[in-house]
């Protein structure tokens, strides 16, 4: 059993995206050479040509020397089958596993499964979202399925494929188009292109809060919570097409200096996950807590589930404040910001602006 957690990447993306391309090429690479993929159908992946024997009917071992297998009953079964004949030793040591989701599919049930099933946190912890998307189509895609915006927002990692496709000065400005779309929905997540093999494994692996090399820990890379600065700002500035299902998601950001009580933290968390849950599509947040100041706690949400919160040694820089990013739909700022401030202001009023603000939830 390895000493770290393993960590576990999701591919999603809309039909036609392209994702087996990448998946396909990523396998080659020697990053994921003691990788276990999973993908939902295995008939719709062309891996054969990689295929070098059978460990069971579900499990197949690939010429990289990376393991594939399909989803057996749920996500959660198959990911500890893999587990348990690893332990076993009947199948390779993989040291991480990448998930591959149908092009339909919303990733947030499968990040829930990773982040909140008992057992699984206890081994794997979740690395981040790649999603993979179209150039050519993206735009209608998005026009035309919520899914595909959602797919996007939670993402860590956008691949734009089939840019080849898009020739000439339409075709350029069709590029800068969709790039300026992507960014609007999600302003921190690195952007690559399949184009020039810019997406490789080293570019979209290793994108969490822990770096598995280096031990290390890079919040600020993290959060990135200066692009979503950013965008707030410009967010101002620019009207929305309300029937476009992406005028409905907001990003944004805020700091408080104050540290909160730990009592305080947890009922923010449940009221934000009971009254907003379903609508916070994504949230990292590094929280100075009262009872610990000089040891920050890390948490990351998707919807109305929370990775259990990690305690870190120290302070990873000399910024000791909270600081809270958030991609969230149909939800104003004002709102969770004023619910969390309110928890911090405790001689100045909080009750009062926590009352406000929890009556406002209600409305």
């Amino acid at each position: 059993m390895n000493k770290f957690p393993i960590p576990v990447a999701i591919i999603t993306g809309f039909l036609g995206a392209g994702k087996t391309s990448l998946l396909n090429s990523l396998l080659k690479d020697d990053m994921l050479s003691r990788a276990a993929v999973i993908i939902n159908e295995f008939g719709d992946i062309g891996l054969d040509h990689l295929l070098v024997e059978r460990s069971d009917e579900n499990i197949i071992e690939l010429a990289s020397g990376c393991l594939c297998c399909t989803i057996r009953g749920d996500l959660i079964n198959t990911i500890h089958d893999l587990l348990s004949k690893r332990d076993a030793n009947e199948i390779s040591q993989f040291d991480r596993i990448v998930i591959e989701t149908t092009g339909l599919a919303d990733p947030a049930p499968v990040l829930h499964s990773v982040m909140s099933e008992p057992t699984l946190v206890e081994r794997c912890r979740l690395e981040g979202v790649v999603t993979v998307v179209d150039a050519f189509n993206g735009w209608a895609t998005l026009d035309a399925h919520a899914e595909a915006v959602k797919q996007v927002s939670v993402a860590d990692r956008i691949v734009l494929t089939k840019v080849d496709l898009l020739s000439g000065r339409d075709g350029e400005d069709m590029l800068f188009a969709i790039i300026a779309r992507l960014r609007k929905l999600n302003p921190a997540a690195r952007l690559l292109t399949t184009h020039r093999n810019e997406a490789t494994a080293s570019r979209l692996f290793n994108m969490g809060l822990f770096d598995p090399e280096t031990k290390s820990i890079d919040v600020r890379k993290w959060l990135a919570a200066e692009a979503y600065e950013t965008a707030e700002k410009r967010h101002r500035h620019h009207h929305h097409d309300v029937s476009r299902h992406d005028a409905h998601i907001r990003s944004f950001s805020f700091t408080e200096k104050r540290a909160i009580s730990p009592a305080g933290l947890e009922l923010f968390m449940e009221l934000l996950k009971s009254y907003h849950g379903a609508d916070m599509l994504r949230m990292k947040a590094i929280v100075n807590v009262s009872d610990d100041p000089a040891r920050p706690i890390v948490l990351h949400g998707v919807q109305h589930v929370f990775h259990p919160p990690v305690r870190l040694p120290a302070w990873p820089d000399d910024d000791h404040a909270t600081r809270m990013v958030f991609i969230v739909r149909d939800i104003e700022k004002a709102m969770i910001e004023g619910l969390f401030k309110a928890f911090t202001d405790q001689l100045t009023g909080g009750a009062d602006a926590f009352m406000d603000t929890t009556l406002s939830l209600n409305r």
